[in-house]
């Protein structure tokens, strides 16, 4: 794989019929206003946002249909895979706390593209940024049964949490050192006051301290609702600097990131973050790590 060859690790696809939180009333969201986002968002698209950047496949990650469709998002997807060859990996949702939980995961891995799931995590003081009921869900014993589903069966789990979460993540990871656990927009840094910074980083480095997890340096725009290298450039390195680039990997979220950027500008920006990596580095974060992670066949 060359350094221009390029994984998008995360990214949607959506219709906009399918999600309530686009089809319904306006509500405040994490990334602001959303108008321009409440509409289709089909594979052609995508594909054609991305032309010309390098880009050879991509991870779909869930985009929170209502839990009782979540079988039928993975099998749209991939029926979407079957038609056009994209996308290459799927990340499902899956309720790790129901008691129909394995067989909701047997049924999703009918489907070939099924690499891991996301159920999302986090929780905040301020409501706007909350999206779990309760902050300490990883700790419930009903969940972490789900959650023990994943590791036979070889799915990975996205993780999307805050920094006052991180901690528990930790519990989470050195308990089930077997399942692979991919830490989503690099934790989601939103207090970038020094006491934020400093709460991050030791987090982080709670994570990084367990093997079994990775990191996707991706959503870096969805607090301050742009993108620029000056704000990409920090995160990152101190991110590989704690994980190391064999636990890294980049990915859009796109079309989020779609309110504030190009596609193009995004990826040349993350270019521009890992100049000064060494070119094996920037071919593990670029494309490497996720192609090992999500199995793919390039």
């Amino acid at each position: 794989m060359t350094d221009t060859a390029i994984i998008d690790g995360h990214h949607h696809i959506w219709r906009r019929d399918d999600l309530p939180w686009l089809a319904g009333p306006t509500a405040p969201r994490i990334f602001g206003p959303y108008e321009a986002l409440r509409r289709d968002y089909p594979i052609e698209e995508f594909r054609a946002d991305l032309a010309g950047t390098g880009v050879v496949a991509s991870v779909y990650v869930q985009t929170n249909w209502p839990a009782a469709k979540a079988l039928d998002e993975v099998a749209w997807v991939q029926a979407v895979a079957n038609a056009t060859g994209w996308p290459h990996a799927i990340v499902g949702y899956a309720d790790l706390a129901s008691p129909g939980v394995a067989a909701l995961l047997d049924a999703e891995q009918r489907h070939p593209r099924l690499r891991g799931i996301r159920q999302q995590l986090h929780w905040h003081q301020k409501e706007q940024y909350r999206f779990a009921a309760r902050a300490d869900l990883v700790a419930d014993p009903a969940w972490r049964r789900g959650f023990a589903e994943l590791a036979s069966r070889g799915l990975l789990f996205e993780l999307q949490i805050f920094t006052a979460q991180m901690a528990l993540g930790a519990d989470l990871a050195r308990d089930f050192p077997d399942t692979i656990i991919v830490l989503d927009h690099a934790g989601m840094l939103e207090d970038t006051s020094p006491q934020g910074w400093a709460a991050w980083r030791h987090g982080l480095r709670r994570l990084a301290d367990c093997p079994n997890v990775h990191v996707k340096l991706s959503g870096l725009g969805t607090f301050i609702h742009r993108s620029t290298v000056a704000d990409m450039r920090p995160i990152v390195r101190e991110t590989v600097d704690l994980f190391g680039a064999d636990r890294c990997l980049w990915g859009s979220n796109f079309p989020i990131e779609k309110l504030w950027t190009r596609y193009a500008g995004l990826v040349g920006n993350v270019r521009a973050a890992l100049a000064d990596f060494a070119p094996s580095d920037r071919r593990k974060i670029l494309g490497e790590t996720a192609a090992r992670l999500y199995r793919l066949t390039l």
